[in-house]
């Protein structure tokens, strides 16, 4: 299957940081109403799209999670020049702030820029340290008046970047975690009839300690948990074989552990074998750092859930050149459907 880049370079684009996805949450729902039962939003901002199962009244729950929400900042001060200082929504690498646009979403949204002391004005000492969050701030080009009409201390700010094609690849901001966003949409598009319902669950607030997953995964109670995320593809110069994690274009990523979840022996044997059985060409993901909506779909239901991810390998992960290869992602849909349609012909009793 091809990768729909017009949808993926909406739904990458599209501004939401944690706690503010409205802009992303109005544009799921309007791309999944037409594609399952039901949709709901709870008080958190989780929507719930539900495909049921048929002729099954008893069917048993299986969510499947990915998180809407993007890395971002915070406004936390406007200066008597109407520069901005922020906080972070998620987690930042300051080095990579370095000479990038913004948007800042106010009354309107306004472009700015991350402004830090120029080079030519450092001491030697300041030339030699590592950046810190607090060397920057922004810039509107705007006087503090000017600010004060449109920005507000507690406005959200996300990063400005459009998506490109780029060989095999895609590249963008948010490809974390959008494009698994993309996958879940695509998936109950192209989904047949499922054996038990499948609550497909975009989350919000992971970026920010897996918050909307926790909360829908209590909801929700499923008996079957699959997380969609994208994780390290550090298959870069200077990378040991052992450090890589995942490589791009070397299939898709099946998550065995993080350092949130050791993922249910059975969901990784099943999704294994049904990658083999559908001819998928997958890659085990051991991500010693770092965790996903896996954590909470896989114990925050009242029973807890045997559960597992699907990981789309993703260079330069939390900067505005996120990469993705196409092949991986388009695979990604297929591996999900695959375990959809199948789970209830595997043995969870081993």
């Amino acid at each position: 299957m091809n990768v729909d880049i017009d949808l993926l370079s909406k739904i990458c684009e599209t501004p939401g940081a944690p706690g503010y996805e409205k802009r992303i949450r109005d544009l799921i729902i309007k791309e999944v109403e037409p594609l399952v039962d039901e949709v709901s939003v709870d008080n958190l901002g989780n929507v719930y799209a539900l495909k049921k199962a048929k002729n099954n009244a008893e069917a048993k729950k299986v969510m499947v999670a990915a998180h809407m929400d993007e890395i971002g900042f915070m406004v936390t001060h406007i200066d008597d020049n109407g520069f901005l200082r922020f906080t972070t929504l998620g987690g930042f690498d300051p080095k990579t702030l370095t000479a990038q646009r913004v948007i800042v979403h106010g009354k309107q949204d306004v472009i700015g820029v991350m402004g830090s002391k120029p080079i030519h004005v450092m001491t030697q000492d300041e030339r030699n340290k590592v950046p810190k969050l607090t060397d920057y701030f922004i810039d509107l080009g705007m006087s503090k008046d000017q600010v004060e009409k449109v920005i507000s201390v507690g406005d959200t700010v996300t990063r400005e970047r459009g998506l490109i094609e780029m060989g095999d690849c895609v590249n963008c901001k948010s490809i974390d975690n959008r494009v698994s966003v993309y996958v879940l949409i695509e998936a109950l598009r192209s989904l047949k009839e499922v054996p038990y319902d499948v609550y497909g669950v975009f989350t919000v607030q992971e970026e920010v300690g897996i918050r909307g997953a926790n909360v829908a995964s209590h909801k929700v109670n499923p008996d079957f948990g699959i997380a969609l995320d994208t994780t390290i593809a550090f298959d870069l110069p200077g990378a040991q074989a052992h450090e890589k994690v995942t490589s791009l274009g070397k299939g898709v990523a099946i998550k065995v552990l993080d350092a949130m979840t050791i993922c249910d022996y059975r969901m990784v044997d099943f999704m294994k074998q049904t990658a083999d059985n559908n001819k998928i060409k997958w890659q085990p993901e051991i991500l010693t750092a770092g965790g996903t909506d896996t954590a909470g779909l896989q114990r925050m239901g009242k029973n807890g859930a045997i559960a597992g991810a699907i990981s789309i390998p993703t260079r330069h992960l939390h900067q505005v050149i996120e990469m993705a290869h196409k092949q991986d992602i388009a695979d990604s849909v297929l591996l999900l459907n695959a375990c959809l349609e199948s789970l209830d012909k595997h043995n969870w009793n081993h």
